[in-house]
């Protein structure tokens, strides 16, 4: 499936009409049209602002993959916590996000040396969709459900802060500044 294609899709998912999408991006109803058309690409700062307002990743619009393949091993367990607000420092050690719930993604044809999943933090729900923020990068879906296990119990023992204790360590590369593992 193209860029095209897919971002015509998420749209039409999300029940966010051409104009609508425009407007959130600051650009014509036509130039979301000529996208949608696939004659022609938006440029980064409005793919990342797409990738963010319909609440998919760079990687699934950008790819030519369909959809992400079911992953068996991690049916059945913890992919979100909801609590009612807590503070979680990021990776950078340095953003402090107010989360309303967390929850994991699997990143869609992880290349050599890179992440397989993201913990995204989730501040509001506005009309079309969640607003999300990348807290970490994990290599396993063993890392990444300790977090959001651990995540639970501090929301649980009614704590206000966390801190990550298993986002892999991550550099960016690249012109899209492509997370990376520190090796």
């Amino acid at each position: 499936m193209s860029f095209a294609e897919k971002l015509k899709t998420v749209r039409k998912e999300k029940n966010i009409t051409q104009e609508q999408l425009a407007d959130i991006l600051n650009v014509s109803r036509q130039a979301v049209s000529k996208w949608e058309s696939g004659n022609g690409y938006p440029e980064t700062e409005k793919l990342l602002l797409i990738a963010k307002e319909l609440n998919v990743s760079l990687d699934y619009l950008m790819l030519d993959e369909a959809f992400p393949e079911k992953d068996d091993d991690t049916e059945n367990k913890i992919t979100s916590a909801h609590c009612s607000n807590i503070a979680i420092t990021a990776f950078d050690k340095e953003s402090v996000i107010m989360c309303q719930s967390v929850k994991s993604s699997k990143i869609v044809a992880p290349g050599k040396n890179e992440p397989k999943y993201i913990l995204l933090g989730i501040d509001r729900v506005t009309f079309w969709g969640e607003h999300t923020t990348i807290l970490g990068w994990y290599e396993t879906s063993e890392m990444i459900q300790q977090e959001i296990a651990c995540i639970t119990q501090a929301i649980k023992n009614g704590e206000k802060t966390y801190t990550l204790k298993y986002a892999a360590d991550i550099e960016f590369v690249g012109i899209f500044g492509q997370a990376k593992l520190k090796k």
